[in-house]
């Protein structure tokens, strides 16, 4: 049988994560925390003897960063990276933003949880009224995906996650892990478990 080689793995804590907020597609710098969990990272897979030969990373920067720092810590800056708007996190629509606790206050804790936690409910889509759709889809890192704007997403279930992703992984990151690489992906918390469920 043969032997697969891939380190899958969420970013770095953003500001918003400390927040508690919906942070989603608005794209989020790590925090000085995020910064040191993403360089301990990087020497707890070098002192594992991890030598990576392509990683690949959302569009957003909390992801790309993380990459970043664990490769420098490892010594291995040099590697390609290749990024994707299909990795990217869950699309949490008219959420974004907003903070986890006052979603419970105004939603109930119930609906809440639904909308994080379930497989296949998604929340309700952002609008064009809302304060980061404008931050969000005049980004010109959409521009260059490979969807119109129109088709990428306004809000989505993790199921949703997993069917924008699967093209992704089948084509690109799949065909490099066959061929014997070793892949690092740095990610997001809902691409991450979404792409485990089907791994699994």
């Amino acid at each position: 049988m043969a032997k697969y080689r891939l380190v899958l793995l969420r970013h770095g804590e953003g500001a918003w994560n400390k927040e508690n907020r919906f942070c989603s597609w608005v794209d989020q710098k790590l925090s000085s925390d995020g910064i040191k969990e993403a360089q301990n990272c990087g020497k707890q897979l070098k002192e594992l003897g991890f030598e990576f030969d392509l990683v690949f990373t959302s569009v957003l920067s909390r992801s790309i960063q993380t990459a970043w720092l664990i490769l420098e810590e490892m010594g291995q800056e040099w590697v390609p990276i290749q990024s994707s708007w299909r990795l990217n996190e869950r699309h949490y629509g008219a959420l974004i933003g907003l903070n986890r606790a006052e979603m419970a206050l105004n939603h109930g804790e119930e609906q809440v949880k639904i909308w994080r936690r379930s497989y296949d409910v998604t929340p309700p889509p952002i609008t064009e009224s809302h304060p980061y759709y404008e931050e969000i889809y005049n980004d010109r890192r959409y521009k260059c995906s490979d969807v119109s704007q129109d088709n990428l997403p306004k809000a989505e279930s993790l199921k949703d996650v997993l069917d924008r992703l699967l093209p992704y992984w089948n084509e690109k990151i799949v065909p490099e892990l066959r061929s014997g690489k070793m892949i690092l992906i740095s990610a997001h918390g809902n691409s991450s478990r979404a792409l485990l469920k089907h791994v699994e």
